[in-house]
């Protein structure tokens, strides 16, 4: 018997689709979905690519980019997002709640088209851009930087003939917003739009395409044909695109609290302007075949275009400028620059330690390539000073010898243990991070030299990107939703901080919400999908991103609110993630401080001083700093740092380190305060496990405190290498928000296990390093910070009138305001004189005393609402000065509105005018001459108001009257005259010798007086 032969069975293909417009949330306020969500959902549903295309941005690219290849990287372990095979096609049933699934590793990941919406002012036809090379894409970054430069920061204004010089390269899918014909029985695509569409296909033969968009209203077959006769009509063929708004149905309601938003309305108000449904979203290859089961060529054209569009973000090959002066090359100017720079560090000899710290660096600074980087920042440094404005390294920047050679910080090894892998990591393969801080007046001049110097098309500030916290998504999907002013200030009355949980439910049962209300829940819902969704684009703090070549064919460039400031679409992260440098140019007060106090030494002594001639160890700033006078002292002015001072009673400037470091929440947190503080005080005892830790730790006592000792616990104690050890730093500062210090706790306690070390200690050394990855502060940071801190600590110290005076021309800043300033700066005995028209400046200066010191002069600064031009004015034109208020406004012509206000400042008291009789004067200076009341009735000569004599102000009112008009008083603490309306009161002096437990009573008395404002006070000392 002859067995037949079966044919193979035939199995249709799977569907396969190329997702092609997609909006995040970057495209602000209409996407309802992270870049992020988009491409993880779209590896889960098996598409075979995804354009991000926001609105006239590249903003949320390298988000996609990013997490794209995080899940790659981590394909091999098995990529938690939900596999295609798992999903309901209709997602009705999706939430963002539904556990991920492992897809199987031989599932192939999406590819992520970078490409953007094009949304033109005089078109009805929004054009999908997608770049199929390096050269398209920097021509669409050069166009939208064109159109973002026209325009207000935030808006984009390009035109069709703007897309047409820019369209070489470029796929172009045209999305024409259809109008219903005169029957309006079936939409249409209006003449504009067509004629349009054709102009670009004429000038870009095959890159032009017409995208079909479901309407989901029951007629798309019907809007698919009228799509595919206009397309053949057109030559352009036509292409399936979802016009996708988010990643799941579930984010529909978000979707329309975005539209409110957007459109300033209710949810109750948004009328047609809502989603109809939750169709927007990212579909399956299989629910798209379905959708275009009759235009199967539409489908298959995604994938063509797919494929054309080969363009990469990793293909930017960012290159820094070359910084090449005499045919030297960088890294010869580099090393040359470094060893000039260690032999004036170290005069009488460079230490061995240094020049192999410094040949370490430049020979990974050579392989890095990274050397022209530096010579930027020098650069920079040199203008600062060249302006002599004051300028100081910090952050990671201490961890390097090189910067300490050029003069970027004035920490050096000798301080610090230096951890170059901190600053400088060659496994990691990214730039260093420079953070200089200049003068935060003067800040402005190093930013418009860079730009000046580079110029607007090779150099911009890097964005911020300000999202949704807990206290604004309350407040505004609150008001959206409908709830009254009384019930969105109490929700965020519940918040601490800048949470970003959004409102817990024990919190709104206190304040009595009715949880079981279906539009308070939707609301709080709501209020926690949005937290953490971008609200539009900042500038960075002064992270500044300079190129060799066009800076806007990497990123297009915008207009920043600030007037002259240009700024990229991009934030730190994501230049980070593409391995572009940046050169961070921040702003310090306590710089502006210190320098304004240099000035005031060499104008006043003759002494010229810097942050690196300062003496150092002075015995008397550090007796200071132990009895906690620290009022103005850079970062230990807080309350917590001053009540810490007594008990760490700093003797040196390491103690500053750790003082400026340990404060912290991340210490706190991580349990490391009360250890070191016993360990100092001799309360507990000191020991190390080995000799290698002790090496570590021998500074902090034991306790690590620094991300630098964790990175080396980590390398001495766990095994780890030197780049390992880098991962663990990175992990700590980002585990709360990815979880991936976890991964490496096994690795490390291993390590530690193998070389001896008991698990209970392992354990807590790795639990402390967790503890305080919230808030890990590098010892560099923490040493830069401190030379501030114990130059300012000098100056208050031996200098008290000069840094007083300084740090008042300096405000705002600081812990403290001026009246504190001032009544600190009485304390330590410095005499302060009043504003005086004939004697003040803008600024406060210093007047020599008879007997030759120096009294603190306030300024006209100090006076509320008073313009510094016409402080100036009335300098300029004071002479010998001003004998009357009618002189001042004839000599000056400033406005009766500025006399007024030195009169109520009592600045007229130099010229014998009470504040009372100043302003009376004042107010009658109308005219060169007062006017007549009226004619006597019998010889008809004017009569003229008569002179008055006005009564005179108590202290009380001349107090109030100084604070309101100058937020400080130098006649009296408003204690003083409360004082005698309190009986039995005692002063706070005597408390440390009254008894235990005795109560002391404060009563206010029952009279008119300013004392009955008080409330009674019970103060109990145990």
């Amino acid at each position: 018997m002859t067995v037949p032969i079966l044919a193979d069975a035939v199995f249709p293909e799977p569907a396969r689709y190329a997702e092609l417009c997609v909006t995040s949330n970057f495209s602000f306020l209409r996407g309802a979905s992270h870049p992020e969500e988009l491409v993880t959902r779209a590896a889960a549903l098996g598409l075979d690519a995804i354009a991000i295309t926001d609105r006239n941005s590249l903003a949320g690219v390298v988000r996609a980019f990013s997490a794209l290849k995080e899940i790659r990287r981590t394909a091999e372990e098995g990529i938690q997002i939900r596999s295609h095979s798992q999903i309901d096609s209709s997602s009705r049933q999706e939430t963002s709640t539904t556990p991920p699934l492992t897809v199987a590793l031989s599932r192939r990941l999406p590819r992520l088209i970078v490409g953007a919406r094009l949304v033109l002012q005089d078109s009805p036809v929004e054009w999908v851009a997608l770049p199929t090379d390096r050269a398209a894409y920097e021509r669409l970054s050069q166009l939208l930087t064109l159109g973002k430069r026209r325009a207000e920061k935030g808006d984009c204004h390009l035109n069709h003939a703007d897309l047409l010089a820019a369209a070489t390269g470029l796929i172009l899918i045209a999305l024409p917003r259809p109008f219903m014909t005169a029957c309006g029985s079936q939409a249409d695509i209006c003449k504009t739009a067509r004629a349009h569409i054709r102009v670009l296909r004429q000038d870009a033969p095959g890159h032009i395409f017409l995208g079909a968009a479901p309407r989901y209203d029951g007629t798309d077959q019907a809007w698919f044909r009228t799509c595919a006769q206009a397309a053949h009509s057109l030559a352009a063929p036509m292409i399936a695109v979802g016009d996708v708004l988010m990643h799941h149905a579930g984010r529909r309601r978000l979707a329309d609290v975005l539209t409110c938003l957007r459109e300033g309305c209710t949810i109750d108000q948004i009328g047609t302007r809502a989603l109809p449904n939750g169709e927007r979203r990212l579909k399956a290859p299989e629910d798209m075949a379905r959708l275009y089961r009759h235009h199967p060529a539409a489908l298959r054209r995604t994938l063509e275009i797919a494929t054309r569009c080969s363009f990469d973000l990793a293909e930017l090959s960012y290159e820094y400028p070359d910084e090449i002066a005499d045919g030297e090359s960088p890294q010869e100017r580099l090393e040359r620059l470094t060893y000039k720079g260690l032999q004036n560090r170290y005069p009488a000899g460079i230490p061995e330690h240094a020049m192999a710290l410094a040949e370490k660096e430049l020979k990974l600074i050579r392989k890095l390539d990274f050397p022209a980087y530096f010579l930027t920042v020098h650069d920079i440094i040199q203008f600062a000073r060249s302006r002599h404005i004051l300028c100081q390294g910090r952050g990671s920047a201490a961890n390097s010898i090189i910067c300490y050679a050029l003069g970027i910080t004035d920490v050096g090894p000798e301080t610090i243990t230096m951890v170059s892998e901190r600053f400088i990591s060659e496994h990691r393969g990214e730039p260093p991070d420079i953070d200089v801080d200049f003068e935060h007046e003067r800040r402005e001049e190093v930013i418009q030299y860079v730009y000046e110097k580079y110029g607007r098309h090779r150099a911009g500030l890097c964005a911020t990107v300000i999202h949704f916290r807990t206290r604004a998504a309350i407040r505004e999907v609150g008001k959206v939703m409908g709830l009254n002013v009384d019930v969105t200030a109490a929700l965020s009355g519940q918040i601490w901080g800048s949470s970003n949980s959004g409102p817990e439910e024990t919190r709104m049962k206190e304040i009595g919400l009715d949880l079981s209300n279906p539009r308070i829940c939707q609301t709080i819902e709501l209020i926690k999908e949005i937290i953490g969704f971008p609200r539009h684009l900042s500038q960075h703090v002064g992270g500044f991103v300079i190129t060799q070549g066009r800076l806007d064919a990497l990123c297009p460039i915008e207009n920043a609110a600030m007037e002259n400031r240009t700024v990229i679409e991009w934030d730190k992260d994501d230049i980070d993630a593409l391995g572009i440098l940046k050169v961070d140019l921040l702003s310090l007060g306590m710089l502006t401080c210190i320098r304004k106090c240099f000035d005031l030494l060499d104008t006043h002594h003759g002494r010229q001083l810097t942050l690196g001639t300062v003496p150092q160890g002075d015995t008397t700033t550090y007796d200071m700093l132990c009895k906690a006078d620290a009022i103005g002292v850079f970062q230990v002015e807080s309350r917590a740092q001053m009540n810490f001072l007594p008990r760490m009673r700093p003797r040196e400037f390491y103690d500053l380190v750790i003082e400026v470091a340990i404060v912290r929440p991340g210490p706190i947190q991580g349990g490391m305060v009360h250890p070191y503080i016993n360990r100092r005080q001799g309360k507990e005892k000191i020991s190390f496990p080995s000799k290698a830790l002790e090496e570590v730790l021998g500074k902090t006592l034991g306790v690590p405190l620094f991300q630098e000792q964790a990175m080396q616990i980590a390398v001495v104690a766990a095994g780890f290498t030197p780049s390992e050890a880098d991962k663990l730093r990175r992990s700590m500062a980002t585990f709360r928000r990815m979880g991936t210090i976890g991964q490496l706790k096994d690795k490390f306690i291993s390590g530690m296990l193998e070389r001896g070390y008991e698990l209970e200690f392992a354990q807590n050394c790795f639990s402390q390093i967790e503890g305080f990855g919230e808030y890990g502060f590098p010892e560099s940071h923490a040493a830069a910070f401190a030379m501030l801190a114990y130059v300012s600590a000098y100056l208050k110290c031996h200098f008290p009138a000069e840094f007083a005076c300084a740090l008042l021309n300096s405000q705002p800043m600081g812990f403290y305001a001026p009246a504190q300033i001032v009544r600190d700066a009485r304390e330590h005995q410095v005499e302060v004189r009043p504003i005086c028209v004939n004697t003040s400046a803008w600024d406060n200066t210093l007047e020599r005393r008879s007997d030759g010191a120096l009294a603190l002069r306030l300024g006209f600064r100090q006076i509320k609402g008073l313009r510094e031009e016409d402080a100036d004015w009335i300098v300029a034109a004071r002479g010998n000065g001003y004998p009357d208020t009618e002189t001042l406004w004839l000599r000056t012509g400033v406005p009766p509105a500025t006399l007024e206000r030195l009169a109520e400042a009592d600045a007229f008291s130099g010229m014998g005018l009470s504040r009372r009789a100043a302003l009376w004067q004042v107010k009658t200076i109308r005219s060169p001459k007062p006017l007549p009341l009226f004619n006597d009735p019998i010889d008809g000569e004017a009569i003229f108001e008569p002179d008055v004599l006005l009564p005179a102000m108590h202290l009380g009112q001349e107090v109030v009257e100084d604070y309101l008009s100058t937020r400080l008083t130098l006649r009296a603490h408003p204690m003083e005259l409360l004082r005698p309306h309190i009986p039995h009161l005692t002063p706070h002096d005597r408390l440390p010798v009254l008894s235990p437990a005795r109560h002391v009573m404060f009563r206010s008395a029952a009279s008119s007086s300013p004392a009955s404002a008080l409330a009674r006070l019970q103060v109990s000392s145990s």
